[in-house]
Formats: C-alpha cells, structure tokens, sequence
C-alpha cells in the first residue's frame, strides 16, 4: 500500500521584502498548516502577490536577524526554499503572462501534462497512465473539449483553469492561487468554486487572493488581510473583519443620454467577418458597424470570442477571406499603424509584452506611439501628456 503522501507547512517570522527601493512587506508573520484553506485579502497594491511569491520561493526576503522562512512536510524541515519549490504549485497572472511572451503555444493535452512531469515546456511523451490523469482533472475543471485546442487560442479565463489544471496535475503539497477566479464567466466561476469545496476531503493547504467577497470559497478555514505591506488580521474565517474590505457597491445611476439626431462618422465597419487562430474558428460571420460617440459593451462567455473581435477590430487578427473588416482612413497604401495610433487598446497580453525594465511613466509614455516599449526617445508633449493620464488615475 502506497503512504499517503505529506502535506507542506510553511513558517514565516519578521520577514521583510523590497522590490527595487521599495519595501513591499514588512514583519510578515504567518503560520501554515496542512488542511488550512486560507484567503489572502488586500488592496491593489498591497503585498499579495508578493507574498504568495515569496512563500513559492520565487522572491527572497530581506536578511535580517532572527528573520525565519522554514518549510516542512513529514519530519523533515528545510530552511531554503529550493528543496520544497517542486512541492508548491503557483497559478496567477505572470505565470500565465509567460506563455504569451515566450510563444509557449501547446495543446492543452501537453500543457497540463507538463504539470506530471514538472517541467515548463513539454519534454517527455504523454503515456497512457498520463493521459488518463490529464482527461480526469479536465473533467473536474469542465476543460475537455479543449483538451486539443492550442493554449494561445483559449480566453484569458480558459487559460487560466488549465493552468489550474496544471498545478494539480504536479500533485502539489501546497498550492497557491492568485486571483484565480478573476476573469471567469459565471459558469467557469462556479466550476472552480466546486473544486474548491471538494478540497476539504483532503489535507491539501491552498491560499487563494481575492478582491472580491463571492470570490471567497465557502470551505475558507482562515483569512490573512493585508495593508500597505503589513499583516492587519491573520486568524479564523469567521472572527475576520471583512466588511470594510468588501463594501458593498454603490447603487448604479440610470443617466438619461440625449439621442444625437446626426449619425456619427463610421470608424469602423464588420462585414461577414470570419476569424482563424491557429486553424481554430474564434470568430464567424460578424456584422458590425462602430460609429463616432457609441460606446459599446462586449458580453459572452469566455472562449466566446470578445477578445479576439476587440483585437480584429485593433488590427492584431485579420479576417479570413469572405468577409471584410474597413478602418476609418485605411485605404489601400495606407499603413495599418496609422490607424492603431489613433485606438487606445487595454488587455491583459500587453502586460507581458512590455519589456520589465520600463519604467511605469514610459510604459505610460509608449502609448503616445501605439508603440511595445519606447522606440524613441520621449518628446515633451509625450511627458506632459503621460503624466496627466496617471494623475487621471491616481
């Protein structure tokens, strides 16, 4: 009979982080235990990805006095993170921003049988014993019809339950979940809430940040709040003070919008629009005109296609032919960055396709050029014009 394998309890005492100049934790103490489920709250900005990181052994603490990061399972305790890395299974944004920036573009199938055998890319044929696990945990994650899909073609959320997926598929003694549930649909929500309740059957510990209160699985046994860095309540789900963190949201104001009699110029125009990545049909047969002064909402489930029309619509995907997508002043001999200079575009692959050594105020800065990274160097309007926008913001 197989041992039942160990679970990880992690120790942090008086631990300090900095990134760059900036202290980002401070005299973090926490305890975790095998069959601890915890939530780790906090304001953007807060420490929670760091945390979570440090904990993963991606991110190493200030050396201080007395400053502790211990890691034990069975009777064996390690103070390095090296030799308990392989056991943590991490799932996050940045994780998941490596695929899009390396071009990491496998089937599914391969990406969550990269989880088996521990390894970033595929480097080992799938066997049938593998191939068995995989199709399980896609079952239990709703994932199976894409198990032939190639990663880069799936929705931000799909991407992120095969990532899932692919922790689990590790057997980890402890798994780490940041922000996981942001971006799924209702469905998807639900799925991996699911999940979530079936972990209690075990003595797996997981922590999983959130933003917000239906993000909290109801099997939540512990709650850590953070504030600028500090530990403001580490202790039980049920003594934690969430009220203040989860406000409940102000009631929506109906605003009356007067109807202008004039048709806005036509800024873009869809017609019969059909759309391939990597052979996979994203989008079929959209019609859709965009005029001057319409703002428009984008609603589906994910996988439904909303990115990849709102990339058509930039210039990133073509239309197959057929159809036909027209630009406001894209004639032929006209450049297509003409028109991207004039479309502010928001989505979460830019995030991993700006190179990390840019300052915020040049990121900031390379939109006056619809531009990844600075091309040239940045005029006055360009300085001017990047920090009215990040006062606009805060």
């Amino acid at each position: 009979m197989r041992a039942v394998k160990p679970y990880l309890e992690v120790r942090l005492r008086r631990i300090h982080v900095t990134r760059g100049e900036r202290t980002v934790l401070r005299g973090i103490d926490w305890h975790i235990r095998p069959g601890q489920r915890w939530v780790l709250v906090g304001a953007n900005g807060a420490g929670k990805t760091q945390l979570l990181k440090l904990i993963a052994g991606a991110v190493w603490p200030v050396p201080e006095p007395h400053s502790l990061r211990r890691y034990r399972w069975g009777r064996e305790v390690r103070s390095s993170p090296y030799e308990a890395q392989d056991e943590i299974a991490y799932v996050g944004p940045e994780r998941q921003d490596r695929y899009e920036r390396y071009g990491w573009n496998h089937s599914v199938e391969q990406i969550i049988g990269t989880g088996i055998h521990r390894s970033d890319i595929p480097l080992q044929e799938l066997v049938a014993a593998d191939r068995r696990t995989i199709a399980a945990l896609a079952r239990r994650l709703g994932l199976t019809a894409l198990l032939s899909r190639r990663f880069l073609t799936l929705s931000y959320g799909e991407r992120r339950l095969v990532l899932l997926a692919r922790a689990l598929a590790s057997r980890p003694r402890l798994l780490l979940m940041d922000e996981l549930l942001n971006g799924l649909d209702a469905a998807r929500h639900a799925n991996a809430l699911r999940f979530l309740a079936t972990t209690r059957r075990s003595r797996l510990p997981w922590i999983l940040s959130v933003h917000r209160r239906e993000d909290i699985p109801a099997t939540a046994t512990h709650v850590l709040i953070l504030e600028d860095g500090r530990v403001h309540y580490r202790g039980p789900r049920s003594r934690a003070p969430l009220a203040r963190w989860f406000a409940p949201a102000p009631a929506l104001t109906r605003l009356r919008v007067p109807r202008s009699r004039r048709r806005g110029r036509l800024l873009v125009r869809l017609t019969g629009a059909q759309v391939f990545l990597d052979e996979h049909r994203a989008l079929s047969g959209i019609t859709l005109s965009i005029r001057q002064g319409e703002c428009w909402v984008i609603h589906g489930p994910n996988g439904s296609g909303k990115s990849t029309l709102i990339r058509t619509i930039y210039g990133d995907h073509g239309v197959a032919a057929g159809g036909r997508i027209e630009r406001a002043g894209i004639v032929s001999g006209v450049p297509l960055e003409n028109f991207k200079r004039t479309v502010g575009l928001v989505a979460p692959h830019l995030q991993a396709d700006h190179p990390r050594d840019l300052t915020v105020a040049e990121v900031v800065q390379s939109g006056r050029r619809a531009s990844i990274g600075l091309v040239d160097a940045p005029s006055t309007a360009d300085r001017a014009a990047a920090r009215a926008a990040l006062a606009c913001f805060d």
